[in-house]
């Protein structure tokens, strides 16, 4: 009823306009002739009081359709609106207004049509060319990624580009075609739009985020810094504040982007994206309780984002709060079906507990769901599939079953490209692990067979040929390698860990300062202060290797392995040993099954005469690596200093026995010939108490 009065209402408004009054000159001229302004026949001439009329009903209709969504409405308004073109079939206007009530109501082909038949009566229509470009947007924002999102892609491109020509001046038409042609990987033509929007408008905020982010995305992040530098800093706002954390993120400048996004999130505490910026990158620069608040406040704004609660997991496995880890994960699963990732962080959550059973079980599972035929994977399957597999390997080697492993692992092969190389090096890697020296050989020998072209496969076959005492072979085989290229640091490296391993230490120091000049990034020249540490180390250069450690942890104050092996060195020296415990303590937050830490830790506790706390440690670190002669050794030194010689023997012996089996830079001689005099001692010491205790239990 009321839809009815609206109707009324409207005609008799326009009964009094100057529409009805040309209307009744039309009639008073030819009376015979008179219809009303709902004619169906079309006049040979416009009619622009027919045309007002209907062009107003059609309006109300378009109101109530807007208003109760009501698609009978839109049916009615498009009516009303074909009545007025009737009337005024030259009317662009009119045309347009019927094709943007197509377009808003979702007929999109009857939309397209009216807006081609405009243009094709009227090429330079800007109004129709706009919708035709807005429809095709619509469009693309809806569809997946394919050959129909290409073809509509392109149609868009077409609209812009003449909507650009007609009107040159819009800055947000600029910016619309750039975007399109970033779309399109036309980076140059995208950056030539950016840069016209920026002239006709210099301090557009739009612009300029929009073009540092084409530069971000060109690996041109020094342009994209510069250009957001260039806006003072008292017209800056949270969305540019963020787009220059973002900059200095790509250049891994953690500290300028954690001020950045900070400064965004001051300016505009709800910008989600300034706080997980924010967020990210204090996790990288390690400030984790920081990061942790941060996520926390995501979780408020939005309690169903099951990636904020992966990332707090994430944050309590690398502090060590593996039971608070787990907790955030069964949070996350509340808020996913059928997810992956969480699973599998759970498996790696009990993995690092010890619970091997627990992880293997949910990986099995991982593995079998993603499972699929050869040549059936899509990329991110594949890539799932060989990463569940590669972690799956990874806990069967922990707990020693190593076929399990090995069996795993061959699994990924299959799976080609990155999985396949990956998969031949965890072989390799695992035959070390379990002392098979030849197998491991082979292994690197098969795989560079399969894949010649793989470099870094090349460099484990040469480093295992250097192991086997074929150092001339291996060592030629990767100086081949190099090509005079910033990548060579990669050679020069395994160069560098070959020669020290061989006791060629002028060598290993020559190769690894080479690699330090190629080094770039910060996580490089890391590592490679990492080597030249052990280099030193492996020479009784303590106070050198110490120093190179030390640069490193003034960086990343939670590198696990910089922080073991600086704990271990001082602790088996006996030079401050606390401060050495605590080193390793951190280390074992970060990894706590860790069976090297565990052994660190255990012989920390020995120096500093804790032989109950060292016992259990060392037990635990047997546990993880039980064919390791240096653990066996550590464990075989507690039981003979609580006086349980035996034991004590028995893990001498089985020392020995691993060193005999190892390649001879696995030895170090001076712990050999020690370990050697130990178990003689206590084979001595063992045959002069079996008398006394023969005679002991002969006393009456």
């Amino acid at each position: 009823m009321r839809t009815r009065n609206l109707a009324l209402f409207a005609a008799l408004l326009l009964a009094g306009s100057g529409f009805a009054r040309g209307q009744e000159e039309t009639s008073a001229g030819n009376p015979a002739e008179s219809r009303g302004p709902a004619q169906s026949e079309v006049s040979s001439s416009p009619d622009k009081a027919s045309a007002y009329y209907h062009f107003c009903l059609g309006h109300i209709y378009e109101e109530m359709a807007t208003v109760y969504g009501r698609s009978e409405f839109f049916d009615q308004a498009a009516e009303e609106y074909k009545l007025a073109i009737a009337s005024d079939p030259s009317s662009t206007y009119l045309a347009s207004i019927l094709a943007e009530l197509y377009a808003k109501g979702g007929r999109i082909r009857d939309a397209v049509l009216a807006a081609q038949d405009i243009i094709n009566r009227d090429p330079s229509n800007l109004d129709a060319h706009r919708l035709l470009g807005r429809i095709y947007l619509r469009s693309l924002g809806d569809m997946q990624p394919g050959k129909q999102s290409s073809d509509v892609l392109s149609r868009a491109l077409e609209q812009y580009e003449e909507i650009v020509k007609l009107d040159a001046g819009s800055v947000d038409d600029h910016l619309v075609l750039g975007r399109l042609y970033r779309l399109s990987n036309q980076t140059e033509k995208a950056e030539n739009e950016f840069k016209a929007a920026l002239k006709l408008q210099p301090y557009s905020e739009e612009a300029v985020i929009t073009l540092a982010y084409l530069y971000n995305e060109e690996g041109n992040s020094a342009e994209a810094g510069a250009l957001l530098s260039g806006i003072p800093d008292s017209d800056r706002s949270s969305r540019l504040y963020s787009a220059l954390g973002y900059t200095y993120e790509q250049q891994k400048n953690a500290k300028q982007a954690i001020q950045a996004y900070s400064k965004a999130v001051e300016l505009d505490p709800d910008n989600l994206d300034a706080i997980r910026g924010l967020a990210e990158n204090l996790v990288s620069d390690d400030q984790m309780d920081a990061a942790l608040v941060q996520y926390k406040s995501l979780v408020e704004a939005d309690p169903q984002d099951a990636q904020n609660y992966l990332r707090i997991a994430e944050i309590y496995r690398r502090t060590g709060r593996l039971d608070d880890a787990l907790d955030a994960l069964k949070k996350a699963q509340n808020y996913v079906e059928d997810s992956l990732e969480v699973p599998y962080h759970m498996a790696v959550i009990y993995a690092a507990q010890g619970r091997f059973d627990d992880a293997i079980r949910i990986l099995q599972d991982l593995i079998q769901k993603s499972e699929k035929p050869e040549g059936t994977y899509s990329a991110s399957g594949r890539n799932n599939q060989a990463l569940f597999l590669e972690r799956l390997g990874g806990v069967y080697r922990d707990e020693g079953k190593f076929p399990e492993a090995i069996a795993t692992f061959r699994k990924m092969l299959s799976l080609g490209e990155d999985s396949e190389s990956r998969g031949y090096q965890e072989i390799v890697d695992t035959f070390k692990d379990a002392r098979q020296w030849a197998e491991a050989t082979a292994a690197a020998q098969e795989a560079v067979a399969k894949l010649p072209n793989d470099r870094h496969l090349k460099l484990t076959l040469a480093a295992q040929l250097a192991d086997m005492g074929e150092e001339n072979k291996a060592l030629a085989m990767a100086k081949a390698l190099l090509q005079n290229k910033s990548d060579d640091r990669e050679v020069y490296i395994s160069l560098a860990e070959m020669t020290s391993r061989l006791k060629r230490f002028k060598e290993a120091e020559d190769y690894i300062a080479k690699a330090d000049q190629l080094a770039g990034p910060p996580d490089e020249k890391q590592f490679v202060m990492f080597v030249w540490g052990d280099i030193l180390e492996r020479q009784k250069k303590f106070d050198a290797a110490e120093s190179m450690f030390r640069k490193v942890l003034a960086e990343d104050a939670r590198n696990a392995p910089v922080l073991n092996y600086l704990g271990y060195m001082l602790a088996d020296r006996g030079v401050r040993v606390q401060e050495a415990l605590g080193y390793i303590k951190t280390a074992l937050e970060i990894e706590p099954q860790n069976g090297a830490y565990l052994d660190s830790l255990g012989w920390a506790y020995f120096k500093l005469g804790d032989f109950a706390q060292a016992e259990e440690n060392l037990r635990h670190a047997s546990e993880r690596m039980s064919k390791d002669p240096t653990v066996q050794d550590h464990l075989a030194e507690v039981y003979a200093k609580t006086g349980r010689l035996k034991l004590a023997t028995m893990h001498w012996e089985q020392a020995i026995e691993e060193w005999n089996r190892s390649v001879p830079a696995e030895v170090d001689e001076t712990d050999f010939r020690r370990v050697q005099k130990e178990l003689e001692s206590a084979k001595a010491a063992l045959a002069k108490q079996q008398p006394e205790r023969k005679a002991e239990a002969a006393k009456p």
